[in-house]
C-alpha cells in the first residue's frame, strides 16, 4: 500500500520550474496529503501504528473519511498522531495494544467495530531483527515469529470476525518483502539484454524463435510480461 505518496501532476512541475526556493514544511504536507473527504460511517484499524509507515497509513485513511483506530504497544506515543489527524479534521482513537496477546487483539477489534463498522484492517507490526544464522537463538526466532507471524494471524482472524457480520468481502493484503530483490533481478536481466543488443548477440535466439511458429513458451511470455516487454 502506497500511503501519502507525492501527487503527480503539472502543478508540481510548474512549481519546480518557476521557483528556486525550497518549499516549507506546510507546503510539502499539502502536496503529499490528499484533501480531506467527508466522514464516512466506517472504521480503519491500524495495528502497529508506528512513527513512520504506520502513522502515514493512519493519516491517509483518516483523510479518506475513515475513523482510524490506531494501536501500538506504547499507547502514549500515539498522542502526536491523534493530534495531527484531529488538527486536519479527521478522527482517530488511540489504543495500547500488544498484538501478540489474543485477548488484547480481540478487545481492540471489538472496540474498533463499536466506533463504526470495521471496513479496513492494516497489520503493520515490524520484525526487523537481523542476526546471522549461527547467532540466532531459539528465543530470538520465537520473538520475531510472534511479532511478524503469530500477531498477524491473530489480527487477521479477529478482524474477520468483526467484518464478516457486516457482509464485508475479505481481501488479504500483504507486503511483499521480496519485491526489492525481484526488481534488482529484473534490472540485471535488462542490463544483460541491453549489452547483448549492443554487441549484436541474440541473433541465434531470434532464429530459434522463427523455427517455432507457435511462438515463445508460457515461461518466456510471463517473463516478458514481468519485464514490461
Amino acid at each position: 500500500m502506497d500511503a501519502g505518496g507525492c501527487q503527480p501532476g503539472s502543478e508540481g512541475k510548474d512549481i519546480g520550474l518557476m521557483s528556486n526556493s525550497v518549499p516549507s514544511g506546510s507546503e510539502r504536507a499539502s502536496r503529499t496529503q490528499p484533501d480531506p473527504k467527508p466522514p464516512r460511517n466506517a472504521t480503519a484499524a491500524v495495528v502497529g501504528a508506528g512513527d513512520y509507515i504506520g502513522s502515514a497509513i493512519a493519516k491517509r485513511f483518516a483523510a479518506e473519511g475513515y475513523t482510524v483506530v490506531a494501536g501500538r504497544r506504547n499507547g502514549d506515543k500515539l498522542a502526536p498522531l491523534v493530534a495531527e489527524i484531529e488538527a486536519a479534521g479527521g478522527r482517530c482513537v488511540a489504543q495500547p495494544l500488544d498484538a501478540r496477546q489474543e485477548a488484547e487483539v480481540a478487545a481492540f477489534m471489538t472496540q474498533a467495530d463499536a466506533v463504526a463498522p470495521l471496513e479496513v484492517c492494516v497489520f503493520n507490526v515490524g520484525g526487523n531483527v537481523a542476526f546471522p544464522l549461527m547467532e540466532t537463538t531459539e528465543r530470538v526466532f520465537r520473538k520475531v515469529w510472534e511479532m511478524a507471524c503469530y500477531a498477524g494471524f491473530l489480527t487477521g482472524r479477529e478482524a474477520a470476525r468483526a467484518m464478516l457480520p457486516h457482509g464485508a468481502r475479505l481481501d488479504l493484503l500483504h507486503r511483499r518483502h521480496g519485491e526489492p530483490a525481484r526488481r534488482q533481478r529484473l534490472c540485471r536481466v535488462r542490463r544483460r539484454q541491453g549489452r547483448a543488443a549492443r554487441h549484436g548477440a541474440g541473433d541465434g535466439a531470434r532464429a530459434r524463435a522463427a523455427e517455432h511458429p507457435r511462438g515463445p513458451s508460457r515461461h518466456r511470455r510471463r517473463r516478458r510480461h514481468c519485464l514490461g516487454a
